[in-house]
C-alpha cells in the first residue's frame, strides 16, 4: 500500500494492524526513507512512493508483492505517475498481478481506460451539507478595485456579524497575502477570536495552534490545508479560488511559481473542508461561471516538473522511451527533451554512436548511460545533487559535499517568525559566510554537531535550534539525510579509506567558512591562505558541476545576466545580497514576482570550461601570424549557455581551421617573408624578390614581379603535396 507522505504511511500501517488486533509487524509493516517497521514475514506492506520505486531498482517486476495499492492517486505527484505506469507495464508482464488504484477526487474515466477498462467502484464518504456561495467583487459596492485580500476580510466580516458563531478557514495563494490578511483581522479585534496564519515555513510550534486554541478562531492558510491538514471545527470557509502552483519552464530551467486560479476538484476539495463535522457554509470569492469554465483537475506534476530524475530511471531500469510509458498522461516532448538535456549537460549519459536522429524513435532514442550516471541511477537523489558527490570525491570533499545535497534535499530549516524577524536574522547571521550560502549552511550544520553532542545531546540541540529560529524537526531530518546519503556512498564503495582523508579537508572547509563569521575574506577574492582558496574551490568546483545552467555574470548591484538569457536577482534573505560578487552560481533559479537566484555563492568563471567540456561554445577571431611562436594563432573566447566565461585566449589556430590557417602562413609568413631564421629556400626566394623589387625601381615598373596571389599559389601547390589540407 502507498503513500505520498511519510506520516500517512506510519499512522496506516498503525491502523490496520489495530483492526486486526494485532503488534506493528506481525502482519502488518510500513517502510519510509528512515524506517524499516516491515520485516520479511509481513503480508501488508505500507510504504511511501518513492520506497518502492526505490526498491524496483532490486526487484524490477517487483516480486515480492502480488497485490499493489496505490492510494492518493489524485495527487498526481511524479512518483505517483510513475507508479502507475510502472503497474500498467507489470500487468502485461505479471497477469496475476493485482493493482488497485485508490483516491478520494479522481478522474475515473481517464483511469479506468489507461488500465485497460478497468473496474470503478465508488465508496461514498461520510460528508455534511455544504451551501457554496459566489461573492465576486461588486462594482455597485466600489469593490471593482479592492484586492482578493481585502475581499476576504470583508467575508469574513459579513459571515462573523450575519450567521452563528463557528470557526472560519480563509484559502490565501501567498505568505504574504496570509501575513496581510491576518494584520486586517486582528485590526477588527473581534472578542476571544485567535487570528491564526498558516503556511508551510511557519514554525512547527505556531502551526500547531490551528488544534491547541480552544476558543473561536480564524486561520488564514495556503492550500497546505487542502489536502495535507484537516483542522476540526471549520464551520465557515472563504475561498480566493487561488493558489502558488508549481510550473518548471523547459528550455531556461526555471522553476516559476505563479499566483493561479485552482481547479474545480481542488474548490470542491477546499468546499469540503468546513463539512467534517456539521453543515457549512463556502464562500468564493469568484462568480460561478468562473468556477465552470476552470479545468476539472489540477495538470498532473508530470506536465510541469523537470523529468531529468525520472528519465535517468528510466534507462537505468530499461523501461524504455517516456514517449512510450504507459503513463496515465504523456508527458510533452519539450519536457521529455528538456530532460534528456539535463541528464547529458550532468555527464550521465551520452548518445550512442550511429544512433538515429528523435524522428519517429522519440526523444530519447539513442541515448545510454555513463559510468557517471550508472552510479548516478543508483542514488535516490535529484541527478544534480548526485552529480555533485561524484565531483566531490574526486576533489577530496565528499562529507561536505553530503552535508549540501542533504540540505539541499530538504525544506530550509531556518523559520523567521513574522513578529520577531529582526530577532531571527540576528541570530542567523552568526552563519553567514560573505561568499557562499552554502558555506553557511555548513557552518549551520557544524555548530549543530557541536550543540548535539555530550551528555544532554537532545536537550543541547533543541536548546540551539529554539536560540537561531531553526526547526528542530527539519534540522533532524537534514541529519537523517545525510546519514542515508553517507550508507549511499558506502554501498556504492565512493567513500571508505577516501573518506577520512575527505572528513578532514572538509573539516579544513568548514573552519575555513567560519572565517565568514568574523567578516573576514577568508575562501574569498585573493585573501586567506592558498589553502583556504584551495579548499573553497574543491567543494565549489564539486557544487557547481551539478548546477551548470545556473551560473550568472554580474549586470549591476545584485542584478546577474543568467545562463539562457535569463536576468536574475540574487535572493535578498542570501549572505551575498547587497555584496554581489562578477561571478555566482545559483541552487535554483525561482520566479515569483521576478526571477531570484537562490542559495548563491562566489565563483571563479576558470572552473566553467573543465566542468562544462563538450557543452562549451568556442568563438574564435583575429587569426594572424606569429613570428615569434612560428604558428598561425587566434583570440578565442569561450561561452556556456550565452555566458562568456573565458575571453581573450590566445590560441593556435590550425587545429581550428587548417585551411585558413594555412592560407595565412602561405600569405604571411612565405610571401611576407615575416619568418625567424627562415630556411634556405625562402632566403633565395626572398632575395630574389628583393632584387626583382630594385630592378622594377629603376625601369619604373610595377609588371615583373609576380603579384602576392601568384606567389601564394606557387607556395599553395608546392605545399599541398607535403600536407593533407583537406
Amino acid at each position: 500500500v502507498t503513500q505520498p507522505r511519510r506520516i500517512a504511511a506510519v499512522t496506516i500501517a498503525h491502523r490496520i494492524a489495530e483492526e486486526l488486533g494485532e503488534p506493528l509487524g506481525r502482519s502488518v509493516g510500513y517502510k519510509i526513507r528512515f524506517q524499516d517497521r516491515a520485516p520479511r514475514s509481513v503480508y501488508i506492506k505500507v510504504l511511501t512512493d518513492g520506497m518502492l520505486l526505490a526498491e524496483t531498482q532490486a526487484d524490477p517486476a517487483l516480486r515480492e508483492y502480488d497485490t499493489l495499492v496505490i492510494d492518493e492517486a489524485h495527487e498526481r505527484s511524479l512518483n505517483i505517475d510513475f507508479l502507475l505506469g510502472l503497474a500498467r507495464k507489470l500487468l502485461d508482464e505479471r497477469p496475476e498481478l493485482r493493482v488497485i488504484v485508490t483516491s478520494a477526487t479522481i478522474d475515473t474515466e481517464k483511469f479506468a481506460e489507461a488500465f485497460g477498462g478497468a473496474q470503478v467502484i465508488a465508496v461514498k464518504g461520510r460528508l455534511y451539507p455544504v451551501e457554496v456561495r459566489y461573492r465576486p467583487a461588486d462594482p455597485a459596492r466600489g469593490e471593482d478595485e479592492e484586492s482578493y485580500v481585502e475581499l476576504a476580510a470583508k467575508a469574513v466580516h459579513e459571515l462573523r456579524t450575519s450567521g452563528p458563531p463557528g470557526d472560519i478557514l480563509v484559502f490565501m495563494p501567498t505568505e504574504q497575502d496570509i501575513l496581510e490578511a491576518c494584520r486586517m483581522l486582528e485590526g477588527k479585534r473581534y472578542p476571544g477570536t485567535a487570528v491564526l496564519p498558516l503556511y508551510a515555513r511557519l514554525p512547527a510550534g505556531q502551526q500547531g495552534r490551528v488544534y491547541s486554541v480552544s476558543g473561536p478562531k480564524i486561520v488564514v492558510a495556503t492550500n497546505v490545508a487542502e489536502t495535507s491538514l484537516t483542522i476540526p471545527g471549520i464551520r465557515y470557509i472563504v475561498d480566493t479560488g487561488l493558489a502558488r502552483i508549481s510550473q518548471y519552464l523547459p528550455g531556461t530551467r526555471v522553476h516559476s511559481l505563479p499566483v493561479s486560479p485552482v481547479s474545480r476538484s481542488s474548490a470542491d476539495q477546499r468546499a469540503g473542508r468546513c463539512g467534517r463535522v456539521r453543515a457549512g457554509v463556502c464562500v468564493r470569492l469568484y462568480a460561478e461561471k468562473d468556477y465552470e469554465r476552470r479545468p476539472r483537475f489540477t495538470p498532473p506534476e508530470i506536465f510541469r516538473s523537470n523529468l531529468a530524475e525520472v528519465i535517468l530511471r528510466m534507462i537505468d531500469l530499461r523501461l524504455g522511451d517516456p514517449l512510450r510509458f504507459p503513463f496515465v498522461d504523456k508527458p510533452g516532448g519539450k519536457l521529455v527533451r528538456d530532460g534528456y538535456e539535463t541528464l547529458v549537460e550532468l555527464g550521465a549519459i551520452k548518445k550512442e554512436e550511429g544512433a538515429a536522429g528523435e524522428g519517429e524513435a522519440g526523444a530519447g532514442a539513442g541515448y545510454a548511460l555513463t559510468g557517471l550516471g550508472r552510479l548516478m541511477a543508483r542514488m535516490p537523489l535529484d541527478p544534480r545533487l548526485s552529480r555533485m558527490l561524484l565531483e566531490a570525491r574526486r576533489e577530496g570533499c565528499l562529507e561536505e559535499a553530503a552535508v549540501v545535497a542533504a540540505a539541499l534535499s530538504i525544506r530550509d530549516p531556518r523559520e523567521r517568525p513574522p513578529e520577531r524577524a529582526g530577532e531571527a536574522d540576528a541570530a542567523q547571521a552568526v552563519f553567514a559566510h560573505p561568499e557562499s550560502d552554502f558555506l553557511t549552511l555548513l557552518n549551520l550544520w557544524k555548530r549543530f554537531s557541536a550543540a548535539s553532542e555530550g551528555p544532554d545531546a537532545k536537550g543541547g540541540s533543541r536548546r540551539f535550534c529554539r536560540e537561531h529560529f531553526l526547526s528542530f524537526p527539519r534540522m533532524r531530518e537534514w541529519a537523517l539525510v545525510h546519514g542515508q546519503i553517507m550508507e549511499i556512498l558506502a554501498e556504492l564503495r565512493l567513500s571508505g579509506e577516501g573518506g577520512r582523508a575527505v572528513t578532514d579537508a572538509g573539516r579544513d572547509v568548514a573552519e575555513a567558512g567560519k572565517a565568514g563569521d568574523e567578516a573576514k575574506p577568508g575562501l574569498g577574492a585573493g585573501a586567506g591562505t592558498a589553502g583556504e582558496r584551495a579548499r573553497y574551490g574543491a567543494l565549489h568546483r564539486a557544487i557547481l558541476s551539478g548546477l551548470l545552467s545556473n551560473i550568472a555574470a554580474r549586470k549591476e548591484r545584485n542584478v546577474y545576466t543568467a545562463a539562457k538569457g535569463r536576468e536574475a536577482m540574487l535572493f535578498p534573505g542570501s549572505a551575498l545580497f547587497n555584496r554581489p560578487p562578477a561571478w555566482i552560481m545559483a541552487a535554483e533559479m525561482v520566479k515569483t514576482a521576478r526571477l531570484y537566484a537562490r542559495t548563491a555563492a562566489r565563483i571563479d568563471p576558470s572552473w566553467v570550461e573543465p566542468l562544462a567540456g563538450d557543452l562549451c561554445r568556442k568563438h574564435h577571431s583575429e587569426p594572424r601570424w606569429d613570428a615569434d611562436k612560428g604558428e598561425v594563432r587566434a583570440t578565442e573566447r569561450v561561452t556556456l549557455f550565452g555566458l562568456e566565461v573565458v575571453s581573450g585566449r590566445d590560441v593556435p589556430f590550425g587545429p581550428v581551421n587548417p585551411k585558413e590557417a594555412h592560407e595565412i602562413f602561405v600569405r604571411e609568413a612565405l610571401v611576407g617573408g615575416k619568418v625567424k631564421n627562415p630556411p634556405e629556400f625562402l632566403k633565395h626566394n626572398l632575395a630574389l624578390a628583393a632584387r626583382i623589387e630594385a630592378m622594377e625601381e629603376k625601369l619604373r615598373r610595377r609588371d615583373i614581379l609576380a603579384g602576392e596571389a601568384a606567389q601564394a599559389e606557387f607556395y599553395g601547390k608546392r605545399l599541398a603535396g607535403v600536407f593533407d589540407l583537406a
